[in-house]
């Protein structure tokens, strides 16, 4: 019994062996440290200048400027009518103007897109040669609810849910399709910018 707790008390007594890294143990876990904070650098100058170039997130988005009235007047002479080019008031922002030819349903059409000032978009597609089927697909296949007046004009108002709505009508001897995600409010400028150009 004695001699069991001696050994007990033998294995107490004996002193706590402290782990020692060699030299080469030490250099490896050295170098992993390093590695790590060397990676981190890295990785630190990869995003920095990427953080820097897009700038801060709260500012203004710069759109480029498009010269509806100069891609109007070269489209002109194919058009065979003055496409519109409309004076919007401030806030409004044209983000591109295109003359549409060759496209498989045929029907050659101008081609006009704004950011409004709710951050909204809205378009015009205007064609001397419109036809039911053209105008089905561009306000696609909405049904029509009723009408809106903008410009002196009476426009046909294509509109359900989950789909863009539109405006449709006759402005000088074109047929004009207004759609997009913004208000009516901001329909109506765009659609009597339109009506004020004549369509002619």
């Amino acid at each position: 019994m004695s001699s069991t707790h001696e050994d007990a008390q033998a294995q107490t007594d004996q002193p706590v062996v402290k782990p020692v890294l060699t030299p080469g143990a030490a250099k490896r876990a050295t170098a992993s440290v390093t590695g790590m904070i060397m990676a981190l650098a890295v990785s630190l100058l990869a995003i920095v200048p990427i953080w820097l170039i897009s700038g801060n997130s709260g500012t203004q988005v710069q759109r480029p400027s498009v010269n509806v009235s100069a891609i109007a007047a070269d489209a002109k002479g194919v058009a065979g009518f003055s496409p519109a080019a409309p004076s919007l008031p401030a806030g409004y922002s044209a983000n591109y103007a295109r003359w549409m030819s060759g496209s498989s349903d045929g029907v050659n059409h101008w081609d006009v897109g704004w950011v409004t000032p709710q951050q909204q978009f809205v378009s015009i597609e205007q064609t001397a040669s419109a036809n039911p089927t053209w105008i089905t697909q561009q306000v696609n296949q909405a049904p029509v609810t009723g009408t809106r007046s903008a410009g002196g004009v009476t426009w046909t108002l294509y509109d359900k849910p989950g789909v863009e709505k539109s405006y449709v009508g006759k402005v000088g001897k074109t047929t004009v399709i207004v759609s997009g995600s913004a208000s009516f409010t901001e329909f109506d400028v765009v659609a009597a910018g339109v009506a004020a150009t004549g369509g002619n």
